[in-house]
């Protein structure tokens, strides 16, 4: 089980089990919000605290919000927007692994996806090799 934690200490999320893999993905929705995102089923992810969120201005029909602690600004997680779970079903989240201590993630693979260069359909290109956390 992985335990996290925004900076106030007022959002607590907790997963069963460590990713396979983390994503630093550097789309201006993940750059900005400085996030590193692990991706898990809804009814994986308990989720103590309280969030506000954000859905992306620049998108006619975003696929995701972004949540973020009321108090300290930490982002902690994104959900699935109605209109997304509507056509694929609510089937992932993404939890903020910059939240979890760095020694419960070693081991992990870190993967580096060029959201910016992604058309929205397919596989993603990388701006650079994975690397194996706390190699």
């Amino acid at each position: 089980m992985l335990k996290l934690f925004c900076l106030c200490g007022q959002v607590r999320i907790q997963v069963p089990k460590r990713p396979d893999f983390i994503n630093e993905c550097n789309c201006t929705f993940c750059s900005k919000s400085g996030a590193r995102w692990a991706y898990f089923h809804p009814s994986e992810v308990a989720i103590e605290g309280t969030t506000k969120g954000y859905s992306r201005e620049d998108k006619d029909d975003p696929a995701a919000e972004i949540q973020f602690c009321a108090n300290c600004g930490s982002t902690t997680h994104f959900i699935l927007t109605a209109s997304a779970i509507s056509k694929f079903g609510n089937v992932q989240m993404g939890v903020n692994m910059r939240l979890a201590d760095d020694k419960d993630l070693a081991g992990i693979e870190l993967r580096y996806p060029d959201g910016r260069a992604w058309p929205g359909k397919g596989g993603f290109g990388y701006v650079q090799e994975a690397r194996i956390i706390g190699q």
